[in-house]
């Protein structure tokens, strides 16, 4: 049987670790036997447990967080490579950029056959500055050499690595976070019924944003889009699903324009849960204004209900709503063209209803039987290649 250890950072509500545990799923269901490392210091208990609940065998490793600290992340590769040494895994599978990092030292010094990184998107613009950003690069170029296989949420992913010389193109692959498209057609409640809920009024027009509340998913400029509608669109409101360090902040800006009583904090949910999707179904429009996004899976989530989006031309955002196919693209950090999007859908349902129709069927490009084939192939390809068994 061929062992597998996935190694990420932490355990949080989010995109990257429900594609981790999602492909840790799969590949036991195909018949990999999988271990799952995580620093559970700076994991959120009840995504900890719903992995464990879903037959992932999860190991803490001390030390391994998100923020650089030497000391704290020379303890973590000290703990990774004993892991590995116990474990004896075929194939290394690392997903962020610490635990890649760190991950892939550990994989090259105890000589594991086969490597593959999945960064879920990168930390090249939208988080520090040029000096920060050059140094996170030189080590990801470093890393690329110890790599058989880069996994990327999107074609664009791959242009952005290759671009600052991470790597060679045919170390590559893509592959999206899968979402369960099926399901969630199946699940999703009524419009009037998510709204009456929730206590939206029924003829409001709705956006909503689904992320940690944090810098890099801009929802300041979703606020501030907001401002500028307010005048001719009374019935414009934002509702906001998630937490983060910038709820305070948001909340001051929304009153600073005038339009407190218009955003609705909702607090953060699991993703494809009942409640997200409650709030999916009573929008007229998801904004994913971000500074940088690997995917947006929620983006996948929202389509998949017949919700149109409109997100930045940022990261993988594009690749999910195409050439204005299910939604609109915006420049990034830039507060007045997300507001031209959102009028322009707000007085134009026969447009929503068209871009709803397109966002349905684009959705199933990213659904999870997409996902599952493409990684089952990868592991295929490899464990051929290195005649492991």
């Amino acid at each position: 049987m061929i062992r597998v250890l996935h190694v990420i950072t932490r355990l949080t509500l989010g995109g990257s670790a429900e594609n981790t545990v999602q492909q840790v799923v799969a590949l036991g269901r195909a018949g990999y036997a999988c271990t799952l490392a995580v620093g559970l210091a700076g994991s959120e208990a009840a995504v900890v447990e719903d992995a464990r609940r879903r037959g992932c065998r999860v190991r803490d490793v001390p030390g391994l967080a998100r923020d650089v600290h030497p000391a704290r992340d020379l303890r973590a590769l000290g703990a990774l490579l004993a892991l590995v040494r116990r474990e004896r895994p075929h194939v290394v599978h690392t997903h962020t950029s610490k635990a890649g990092f760190l991950g892939r030292l550990a994989a090259r010094l105890a000589r594991v056959p086969v490597v593959i990184h999945q960064p879920h998107g990168h930390v090249f613009y939208g988080y520090w500055g040029p000096e920060r950003t050059r140094i996170y690069v030189g080590l990801e170029r470093l890393a690329a050499r110890w790599t058989d296989r880069i996994v990327t949420l999107t074609a664009r992913g791959t242009a952005e690595h290759l671009a600052r010389g991470i790597g060679r193109p045919e170390q590559y692959v893509a592959i999206p976070s899968g979402v369960p498209v099926a399901e969630l057609q199946a699940r999703a409640p009524a419009p009037a019924a998510a709204r009456a809920r929730l206590g939206l009024p029924a003829r409001a027009f709705v956006v909503v944003g689904v992320g940690r509340l944090v810098p890099v998913k801009g929802f300041d400029l979703l606020i501030a889009a907001l401002g500028r509608l307010a005048p001719e669109l009374p019935t414009a409101r934002v509702v906001l699903v998630g937490d983060g360090p910038e709820r305070a902040a948001l909340a001051a800006q929304a009153a600073a324009l005038g339009v407190g009583d218009r955003v609705t904090f909702a607090g953060a949910v699991p993703g494809g849960s009942d409640a997200l999707l409650d709030h999916l179904a009573a929008a007229d429009v998801c904004a994913a204004p971000s500074r940088n996004e690997g995917m947006g899976r929620v983006l996948v989530e929202a389509m998949a209900l017949g919700v149109p989006v409109v997100g930045a031309a940022v990261g993988g955002i594009p690749a999910v709503i195409g050439e204005d196919e299910a939604g609109r693209l915006v420049p990034p950090d830039d507060a007045a063209a997300l507001a031209v999007a959102l009028r322009e859908l707000a007085g134009d349902p026969a447009l929503r209803r068209k871009l709803a129709e397109a966002a349905r069927v684009r959705a199933g490009a990213f659904s999870t039987q997409v996902a599952e084939a493409r990684l089952l192939a990868l592991y295929a390809e490899l464990v051929r290649a290195r005649g492991l068994r």
